[in-house]
């Protein structure tokens, strides 16, 4: 399986050591994300760390952990399908452009998200946390 991971995923496996780090590091699943996914991840890393009440040293063992197992992918892989990844979310939500625009370059099996967004669109199938619990459960 593989599945384009979106930031709030990423996030929330840096605040708590629950479902969304389980599923990135131990699940036999092939992530990827943009190359917006890193700037989005500083930009918010304060807010992290004391959410989360750890160090800026542990902060970066767990994301440099979590960045193990997703490769990003390189703006120029998916920049021909912004402009229809923009037709179909740009009025929504511009931030999650990046990520549907690499779902529609490269072979995958959906987007792991939980936001609501990506539910107003049909080219990509979209998985929630739940869902894809569900679906590792029924494949162990």
């Amino acid at each position: 399986m593989k599945l384009v991971i979106d930031t709030n995923r990423i996030i929330a496996a840096l605040v708590k050591d629950g479902f969304s780090r389980q599923i990135i590091s131990y699940f036999p699943i092939e992530f990827i994300s943009p190359e917006f996914t890193r700037k989005e991840v500083d930009k918010y890393e304060k807010e992290i760390i004391e959410k989360a009440g750890i160090s800026k040293n542990e902060f970066d063992m767990v994301f440099a952990s979590l960045l193990e197992r997703i490769t990003i992918i390189s703006q120029a892989i998916y920049t021909p399908y912004v402009e229809e990844a923009n037709k179909i979310l740009g009025t929504i939500d511009l931030k999650d452009v990046p990520f549907l625009a690499l779902a529609l370059a490269v072979p995958n099996d959906g987007i792991w998200s939980e936001d609501a967004h990506f539910e107003r669109q049909n080219k990509v199938r979209l998985w929630k946390t739940s869902e894809l619990i569900g679906f590792l459960k029924k494949e162990e």
